[in-house]
């Protein structure tokens, strides 16, 4: 059995683990799924390469919110570096899922992006591992998570 990885963090607004946990299980109910928060999307790269070589997960969610603020970008900027070098260390593919929060203004719809973001990569996830034609089959279709797709050209 495949073991997925989950790592979300305390200082997202809205839990975006259990909802690609809750996404992944319609889909695949017989998963094996190790679920890990860390506290800010900087501690996302230890965390998820922990998961990779300790708990043997075969691929990672690496959830996280970064504030809207300038250093929320550039800490944004360097977790993204740090999951990137985790993924080339392991050669395991972890899908980094961020929703940064000046992406809404109203915090209903930025709940909805965070849900339909954590969701739909969730999704890419299950196509990754257990569906890779489905996933080869919507290349270069303007796919886009957490918000409407934009087609192809």
């Amino acid at each position: 059995m495949k073991i997925i990885g989950v790592c979300d963090t305390t200082f997202a607004r809205f839990d975006m683990g259990a909802a690609s946990i809750d996404e992944m299980k319609m889909h695949m109910g017989n998963l094996k799924i190790k679920r890990r928060t860390v506290p800010g999307i900087k501690d996302l790269p230890v965390a998820c390469k922990k998961l990779i070589e300790e708990e043997n997960c075969e691929i990672v969610l690496a959830l996280g919110m970064p504030g809207p603020e300038e250093k929320d970008k550039m800490c944004a900027h360097e977790a993204s570096t740090g999951l990137i070098q985790a993924q080339l260390m392991t050669s395991t593919h972890i899908l980094e899922v961020f929703v940064h929060e000046d992406e809404e203004a109203d915090p209903r719809e930025l709940k909805i992006l965070a849900e339909n973001r954590a969701r739909e990569h969730a999704q890419n996830l299950i196509k990754m591992i257990f569906k890779p034609d489905k996933l080869q089959k919507e290349a270069g279709m303007g796919m886009r998570e957490g918000k409407p797709d934009v087609g192809p050209l």
